[in-house]
């Protein structure tokens, strides 16, 4: 075996890669998901978001010759899945985004990190080595450099805020159950895409019924802005990024994977000083830099054995 081999499996492009891609992706939802607010009810948006993700993730699974024939077993995974990851985690992270900024949301729900780690070790008996717990601290100290600074110029007043950071609480706890269900031997019983197809379309529907219950009847923004968004967030972010994380949380862990949320603010970030004017403070500086030292220690950590 040759001195390569023995690197950690985050550290390999086949890892590294995705992970990027996914990371870069879901940096630049948060701009877009506050796009989506204001004429059409958020229920109404996640709806027609998965809609177009599930319709797409069938296409490529029936393009692949996955089946569909997942049997009870799998048709329950795969509702579950749905109702975790593409009803409640999105709910709450569309209304969490009505109460306070995109920044902010992004740099909360970099906390996935610590339920999928938690999650994982009670739920999956994976241990947590001393470098990723190194490296997690590391990283969460730069998370909260980046929530004081986000929270300081926050225009909302406490409530607001208070609900916003709850419902953004509520939609990462969602989001750790599902990430911990793929990593499970039950997961990969099942063709990845074709579950994914029947989690994001029955997620639709349940996101449907939800918005008909607490908005009424369907309704649509025609904007070009709007309908480029569902594209986006349906296409890019779902049917495309969504693979690809589980690819790489079942080879490194819910743990190494849950990353993505912690350097995902930084990109946010960048990408509001792009588009929003975002200036940039030594304390918002710092908290980048400290996210990003954490994640290269996490991310090089051997994963412990059971």
């Amino acid at each position: 075996m040759s001195e390569f081999d023995h690197r950690p499996q985050s550290t390999k492009a086949a890892i590294l890669v995705p992970f990027a891609i996914v990371t870069l992706i879901w940096g630049s939802t948060w701009l877009v998901i506050r796009d989506q607010l204001g004429v059409v009810p958020p229920s109404w948006s996640v709806s027609y978001r998965f809609l177009v993700a599930g319709l797409a993730m069938a296409a490529y699974a029936k393009f692949r010759g996955e089946s569909f024939r997942l049997g009870a077993g799998g048709l329950l995974f795969a509702l579950a899945i749905g109702v975790f990851q593409f009803v409640m985690n999105f709910n709450f992270v569309y209304r969490a985004e009505q109460f306070i900024t995109s920044g902010l949301v992004a740099v909360v729900f970099a906390m996935l990190l610590v339920p999928n780690a938690l999650f994982a070790r009670v739920f999956l008996g994976q241990r947590l080595g001393g470098q990723l717990i190194a490296g997690s601290a590391v990283a969460m100290a730069g998370a909260a450099l980046l929530f004081v600074h986000e929270a300081r110029v926050d225009p909302a007043g406490p409530a607001n805020a208070l609900a916003g950071i709850g419902f953004t609480a509520l939609a990462i706890l969602a989001a750790s159950t599902a990430n911990v269900m793929q990593a499970t031997r039950t997961a990969k019983r099942y063709p990845m895409h074709s579950v994914l197809a029947v989690a994001m379309l029955s997620g639709a529907g349940m996101d449907a019924l939800l918005a008909y219950a607490l908005a009424g009847p369907p309704s649509f923004e025609w904007r070009a802005g709007y309908v480029a968004g569902i594209v986006y967030l349906g296409l890019a972010a779902s049917a495309l990024a969504f693979p690809l994380y589980y690819r790489v949380l079942r080879v490194i862990g819910p743990a190494k994977a849950a990353y993505s949320s912690v350097i995902v603010p930084v990109i946010a970030m960048l990408l509001s000083t792009l588009f929003e004017g975002y200036r940039w403070s030594p304390l918002a500086a710092a908290g980048a830099a400290v996210t990003g030292l954490g994640l290269v220690i996490a991310l090089s950590a051997r994963r412990p054995n059971r």
